[in-house]
């Protein structure tokens, strides 16, 4: 066969064309750079690790290419990562370079800032809390609230062991008895106003307070004030350790009433040797509402 070097002369300036196009328009985009703020990621934390505080959350990344592919760089498109695998808790420094920012092609990572990122790491711990239930609002015309109570009445919160050590008790969402007249119920959710701590299983809690009608009132002084679920190898002294009260309760009801019988504690589920302002709580019949306790907190000594 006779090889005719031109029979596909056509085909061949076509490419010759093209190429000499692509090498004009790729020759003519200036190469350029630019600097994104890109969001920082921490990745495979060591199981039973937390990260104290808010830590660094994004870096500026110095990104070099052609102009046509820079400009429609988002942040999005770049992600910098910092490999937790091998921490251990303490006060850790780690380098951020070039390494930490995965790019798409054709970009070209120049400089990232800053050069490191300081975090803290600590061990995760556990603890069992009382929910305390939050009840808003006033029961209609003659009526009061009477016993609050919550189901589960305690929960099991985890996170850094510091955070757990100043936690003594979870609360609800409020639950409005706003003109009731007769007992109020509802699922409401649990919350933690330290956001270093979570739940260990989501849950909610449902929130039953008696409003009963409005009673005759009577005041009690130095109720004693006693202590619940401490440790048996701890002691506790409470000051002040008596309180004044103030209930509402059916006038054969409240002439029985006396300063004894009225069962005011304070919950020590969980805590440490230290000093908590813990409040004062009440358990009372539903047919008697507390309308004051004064001091609502007593200081706890724990030992």
């Amino acid at each position: 066969m006779v090889y005719h070097p031109f029979r596909h002369i056509g085909l061949q300036l076509f490419a010759l064309g093209l190429a000499v196009l692509l090498w004009f328009v790729v020759g003519r985009d200036p190469v350029v750079e630019r600097v994104l703020r890109v969001p920082l990621h921490f990745q495979n934390v060591p199981e039973l690790v937390e990260i104290l505080g808010e830590p660094l959350g994004a870096v500026d990344v110095m990104v070099r290419g052609t102009s046509g592919v820079v400009s429609q760089l988002q942040s999005g498109d770049l992600a910098a990562s910092v490999d937790l695998r091998v921490a251990e808790p303490g006060f850790k420094l780690f380098n951020l370079g070039v390494g930490n920012v995965d790019a798409p092609f054709g970009v070209e990572i120049h400089q990232v800032s800053p050069a490191s990122v300081a975090i803290e790491l600590e061990r995760t711990g556990s603890k069992v809390v009382p929910v305390n239930p939050s009840v808003e609002g006033e029961p209609a015309a003659g009526f009061v609230v009477g016993n609050v109570s919550s189901s589960p009445d305690t929960v099991e919160v985890i996170g850094p062991e510091s955070s757990l050590k100043r936690l003594i008790e979870v609360t609800t969402a409020p639950l409005s008895v706003a003109d009731a007249t007769g007992t109020v119920r509802n699922e409401v959710v649990i919350g933690i106003s330290d956001s270093a701590l979570r739940l260990e299983s989501p849950t909610n809690a449902v929130v039953t307070v008696s409003v009963i009608p409005a009673q005759v009132l009577r005041n009690l002084n130095d109720v004693i004030v006693r202590v619940r679920n401490l440790s048996l190898s701890l002691s506790a002294q409470l000051e002040p350790s008596v309180v004044s009260i103030s209930v509402g309760a059916p006038r054969e009801v409240a002439r029985a009433l006396s300063s004894i019988s009225i069962n005011a504690y304070v919950d020590l589920t969980g805590l440490e040797p230290g000093q908590y302002d813990l409040p004062v709580r009440i358990s009372l019949p539903q047919e008697i509402g507390v309308k004051s306790i004064e001091p609502q907190m007593v200081m706890v000594t724990v030992r």
